[in-house]
């Protein structure tokens, strides 16, 4: 395994576990056991980390490196004088060393030969990840393992950390003697942010590859650089066979002139229905160690497995704690030699051989686009930076979505779930999401604590600027343009945590609704939805008949009516946190969360700022930003059947409302219905006051 290609976790850890030793005899001195022979296949690359372990380990009485194979001799004075060199393996074995160990640390396509030549003599078996490029060698691996008795550990060092017991242990729900609890596991997720420069992919022929000489390769992001990071997730997971996941997704990029993935999504789960999500590049805009974050219903633990250090987060505090770790080397011989459990045996990377076999059978990474990468640096140090990729991983882990679920403009669109809002202007094929004035998305694949439910994005103006956004880092349940509640009879509708009277703040609870959509009737510029409320329990508590206008004003500006008709089936309450008691924060009804623009102006027919307009009541409420794309203006005139408050944010982030239940829940009786109609004005440039009246008052 190539050193450049391979992710390096291992650090000097205190107090490792002592040589073994064997029985002492009846009279004399006790009797050490000899160390343990050790042969070495590939000494460059990963391997010259294995030479240096190795060395240590001499050092201490534990091991005696007999010998070496690589076509590539080490340099003089690399190696102990008594320790042979062959060209290869065949040589090595055929040299009568007599080895104990072999340790395997060579290319990955040449994974399964070695090591089924290795468990075809005498000698057991350290094997680099990941164990093979295909399932098929896996399973070939595993039954050669288990006909000729012997031990296989593979090396994803970070399976010796320390910490995965404390880790595990939060995930169950326990705190530990090190770490305060997190509450309930809702999901695992993993981020790399690596940078690889154009040298990289040529170190070697099979750097980058899916593929050689019709050999299987897979050297992806996922597969080898950041391969512990799903290796990682996975253990603490506790899924460690291929039965453990039920479903393996992947969303797969490359930036760089490869054939295999250098910035992609894995989403699993696993058979207790927990989601986990790896978002890894390595064309991130600088270096950083990679974690997998614990997502409990009271908090984070954050695990930088490199470094063995953890850091967990909850309403209490911060609290970060350095653990041990023990060397898979050592734990070989200790399983040899006392029978100690192998820290990563062959068969608990079942699971990650499961991910590999999705990865290796996908379709083919896409190309991101030149005008979406930037390039850094010069000629073979020059590498590949896509813009945003930090927020866009921490966006993809947070709702455990894809790159194309979150509908970037490199990423593959998604093939179901988002169609254009309204029907093309002839009789020709159907507008697509990318040229339509608005995308209807139906949620139906959100996790369910972002309650999911139907909603516009992307909307953008005549000239093409995109004014919505969904999924964003800071509250992934924030959904481009629609309506939601948080509170109907407890259920909620919003998404994320809901606030609670009773506790006097927001809590992390399973109480998340969905809105399904149960009929669609598309015109030129009209189009009709109707709606199913269900609740947390699966019940329906609500329908609803949404309908969207559109109408084209001018070159600039087009208008958006949204009216929305919601029926109750059962008594139902209809509130917000404000109507829990959360005072100036009554957010639930209609909803348009905009992208980051710079220079915005929130105001009003009389009033002007955040501060100001935020709960106020006013026929119309405007918006202006320097967008993505351009200058545009946003005008939300209030709906006409209530003086329903503004809900407003700009500071935090981006965000307009219309509030159903400001500071009281509104009641509905089975049968009775309640309905809201709001209008957007949407347009290219910035509007002024006047010219806003002017839009409001021809409504």
């Amino acid at each position: 395994m190539d050193t450049a290609s391979t992710e390096s976790v291992s650090s000097p850890t205190p107090n490792r576990p002592a040589p073994p030793t064997g029985t002492a005899a009846s009279t004399g001195p006790a009797a050490v056991t000899a160390p343990a022979r050790i042969a070495l296949v590939g000494v460059h690359g990963f391997g010259t980390h294995h030479l240096r372990n190795l060395e240590r380990l001499s050092k201490q009485g534990i091991v005696d490196l007999v010998a070496v194979a690589d076509p590539h001799p080490p340099a003089t004075g690399a190696l102990p004088e008594t320790t042979a060199i062959h060209a290869n393996l065949d040589e090595l074995l055929a040299g009568e060393h007599g080895p104990d160990v072999i340790i395997v640390a060579t290319p990955i396509q040449t994974h399964a030969p070695l090591a089924l030549s290795v468990l075809a003599s005498e000698a057991d078996l350290y094997l680099e990840k990941p164990p093979v490029a295909s399932m098929s060698d896996f399973l070939r691996l595993q039954e050669a393992a288990a006909k000729a008795g012997r031990s296989v550990q593979i090396g994803f060092q970070s399976l010796g950390s320390h910490a995965l017991a404390a880790l595990e242990n939060l995930a169950s729900g326990e705190a530990t003697a090190e770490l305060p609890g997190i509450g309930a596991l809702k999901g695992i997720s993993a981020t790399g942010r690596w940078v690889r420069d154009r040298a990289y992919y040529k170190r070697s022929r099979w750097a980058g590859k899916r593929s050689l000489d019709g050999v299987d390769v897979v050297d992806g992001v996922a597969t080898n650089p950041l391969a512990h990071a799903i290796a990682t997730a996975l253990r603490i997971a506790g899924a460690r066979e291929a039965q453990d996941l039920v479903s393996v997704e992947t969303d797969l990029y490359r930036a760089n002139d490869i054939e295999a993935d250098d910035t992609s999504v894995i989403r699993m789960r696993t058979i207790n229905g927990l989601p986990i999500t790896c978002a890894l590049t390595l064309c991130a805009s600088e270096s950083v160690e990679p974690y997998v974050t614990l997502h409990g219903t009271e908090g984070t633990a954050v695990f930088h497995y490199t470094e063995d250090r953890v850091t967990v987060r909850t309403e209490a505090g911060e609290t970060a704690h350095t653990f041990g770790r023990d060397d898979l080397t050592e734990n070989l011989l200790q399983h040899l030699s006392q029978g100690t459990p192998l820290l990563s045996p062959l068969h608990h990377s079942g699971a990650f051989m499961k991910v590999l076999e999705a990865i290796r059978t996908a379709e083919a990474p896409a190309l991101i686009p030149t005008e979406c990468v930037k390039w850094v640096g010069k000629g073979e140090q020059a590498h590949a930076v896509i813009p945003n990729i930090e927020d866009i991983l921490e966006r993809a882990t947070r709702a455990h979505a894809t790159f194309s679920e979150l509908g970037l403009p490199w990423a593959r669109p998604v093939t179901s779930g988002a169609e254009a809002l309204f029907a093309p202007d002839d009789a020709g094929p159907a507008a697509t999401p990318a040229n339509a004035a608005a995308v209807l998305r139906t949620g139906s694949t959100l996790e369910p604590d972002l309650s999911p439910r139907p909603y516009l994005h992307p909307v953008s103006t005549q000239a093409g600027v995109v004014v919505t956004d969904h999924l964003p880092s800071d509250h992934v349940w924030h959904l481009g343009a629609g309506f939601a509640l948080q509170d109907v009879n407890g259920s909620n509708f919003w998404g994320g945590r809901s606030y609670r009277r009773t506790a006097g703040k927001y809590v992390d609870v399973k109480d998340h609704g969905r809105i399904e959509t149960a009929s669609i009737a598309r015109e030129k510029d009209h189009t009709t939805l109707g709606l199913n409320w269900l609740a947390a329990d699966g019940s329906l508590v609500l329908t609803e008949r949404r309908s969207l206008k559109r109408a084209n004003l001018d070159a600039l500006t087009w208008r958006l009516d949204i009216q929305t008709r919601l029926t109750a089936v059962v008594d139902v309450s209809l509130g917000s946190p404000g109507s829990h008691g959360a005072a100036g924060s009554g957010y639930g009804g209609f909803f348009w969360r905009l992208p980051a623009n710079a220079a915005p102006r929130v105001f009003s027919s009389t009033a002007e700022g955040e501060p100001s307009v935020h709960g106020s009541v006013a026929p119309w409420l405007a918006w202006t930003g320097e967008f993505d794309g351009g200058p545009a203006t946003l005008v939300f005139g209030a709906p006409s059947e209530s003086p329903d408050p503004w809900f407003v944010r700009c500071s935090d982030y981006p965000a307009v409302g219309s509030a159903l239940a400001w500071d009281t829940a509104v009641e509905l009786a089975a049968g009775d219905s309640i309905t809201r109609s709001n209008t957007v004005w949407i347009s290219d440039g910035t509007l002024d006051v006047a010219e806003i009246e002017g839009l409001v008052s021809g409504r």
